[in-house]
């Protein structure tokens, strides 16, 4: 493999391990603000018991997506200078964007949040809560503001090759800034749902039955049967809009070769890059059509269009741009099964969590982490889609890869690998440690009474 391919490679693997903390951080803090608001209505105090171990999870969540995060900003520089050289105008800014509105901003009131507590007056430790997770979320929209703008650029010009910003409300708000937020945020609160109900159902099953996680696992299951509609509307809004503005993306997510109407929804199917044909295919006749032009002769692009006569490929690789969607939209739907049926029972028996049987319990603990699967899989059909672009119509891939050894991209890659594999299973590890730990020390156990929300509220472990 060169050096373009394992760049490639060590960046995808980067990105893949960082983007995993903070989609649960930034769904998780309006969680516990939620959490903390309730408990300020309320003062019943299952909802800061809620709050002292989510608030655990928080934190872990929070320092590694801090630091696999630096370890991404800095590949900026050793993987790929030719971006910041050409795009350097447009991407410095917003990353010092998001550091002066996000990471400032995260920096002064975590320790508030974090330890505060019976420290501080009540609404101060509310504040500050509510500020770190407004500031997850503005970390969030910078990101994905620059994100965007390299999938749609807009408000900029060229000078001797080198991009210069014209407009940056243009640049700020690129034709497809506005779905890929919004699909991100939902992206995150489901992830965040399903941890929620599926960590949750964990403690149930060791007979951790307190009425912070009876809270908990509601408040999960809820979330999750509620934003799933939601994400699917704004999915569809978000594949119109792809298909205006990068129909090749589209034409792989299809496995559509040829341009035309009455095209088929392929449900499975495998790509053949080198004959230009698709083999096993099973479709539904005129799917793809009707989803994507809400017509069922509608035209859908074909890759056969992104080929030059030269023979050069402008297309992203199709297989994996097919398989990936194909992961998010199943999980997606599987999400939406076990949401839905968690919730249907719980109304339907009035018994609250006690209407779940233990196989539904059982069921929802690995899809505590489908979030995770559902987001890397949407995270590699828009990133790997955009290929073999790195800033749409502005610069390749390959025109902004590092000068290295192969060799010496290959070593790095593997240490990376090898601490990540370390680092993922430490931390799903301690977060069942976490739980199991919550149990035996009865931290989590019924308790009668409601405290004063005034001025401040000590955990029960405290």
């Amino acid at each position: 493999m060169d050096t373009l391919l394992l760049s490639r490679i060590q960046f995808g693997a980067n990105i893949s391990f960082h983007i995993l903390f903070p989609t649960i951080t930034i769904a998780l803090g309006w969680v516990l603000l939620y959490f903390k608001l309730r408990f300020n209505r309320s003062g019943d105090r299952k909802w800061m018991r809620a709050y002292g171990f989510w608030v655990k999870i928080f934190a872990l969540s929070f320092a590694l997506g801090v630091v696999s995060g630096i370890t991404m900003s800095f590949q900026f520089g050793t993987n790929w200078p030719g971006f910041m050289e050409i795009a350097g105008n447009v991407a410095g800014p917003l990353l010092a964007y998001e550091i002066m509105t996000a990471f400032f901003l995260e920096a002064v009131f975590l320790g508030i949040m974090l330890f505060g507590v019976s420290r501080v007056p009540g609404w101060l430790h509310t504040l500050a809560t509510f500020l770190v997770a407004f500031g997850t979320t503005m970390s969030a929209f910078w990101i994905l503001v620059l994100s965007s703008w390299m999938h749609t650029p807009a408000g900029f010009e060229l000078r001797d090759g080198v991009v210069h910003a014209t407009n940056w409300l243009e640049i700020i708000f690129s034709p497809s800034m506005h779905y890929r937020l919004a699909h991100m945020l939902l992206a995150s609160g489901l992830t965040v749902a399903f941890l929620l109900a599926g960590i949750s159902a964990y403690r149930w099953l060791r007979n951790d039955r307190g009425t912070d996680v009876r809270a908990a696992m509601v408040t999960g299951l809820s979330l999750g049967a509620l934003l799933i509609p939601v994400q699917i509307f704004v999915g569809d809004l978000h594949g119109l809009n792809t298909l205006e503005h990068q129909p090749a993306k589209v034409a792989a997510m299809e496995g559509n070769w040829e341009t035309g109407g009455n095209v088929p929804l392929l449900l499975f199917a495998v790509p053949d890059e080198a004959a230009r044909t698709n083999h096993f295919e099973i479709a539904i006749p005129h799917g793809a059509s009707l989803i994507l032009t809400h017509s069922l002769d509608g035209e859908v692009p074909g890759l056969n269009d992104f080929v030059t006569e030269k023979g050069e490929v402008l297309h992203p690789p199709v297989a994996p741009v097919f398989y990936a969607f194909r992961v998010m939209v199943g999980t997606g739907l599987a999400m939406l099964l076990v949401s839905w049926v968690g919730v249907g029972m719980m109304l339907w028996r009035r018994r609250g969590v006690e209407a779940l049987p233990r196989p539904m319990l059982w069921a929802m603990v690995p899809f505590g982490f489908s979030g995770w699967v559902a987001t890397l899989a949407g995270w590699y059909t828009t990133e790997i889609g955009r290929q073999p672009w790195l800033v749409t119509n502005v610069m390749t891939t390959a025109e902004a890869v590092a000068d290295v050894p192969p060799a010496m991209v290959a070593s790095t890659l593997a240490v990376y690998l090898a601490i990540y594999v370390l680092l993922l299973v430490a931390y799903i590890s301690v977060i069942f440690h976490l739980a199991r730990k919550a149990g035996e020390t009865g931290a989590a156990k019924p308790d009668a009474g409601v405290m004063r929300p005034g001025m401040g509220a000590r955990l029960p472990a405290e």
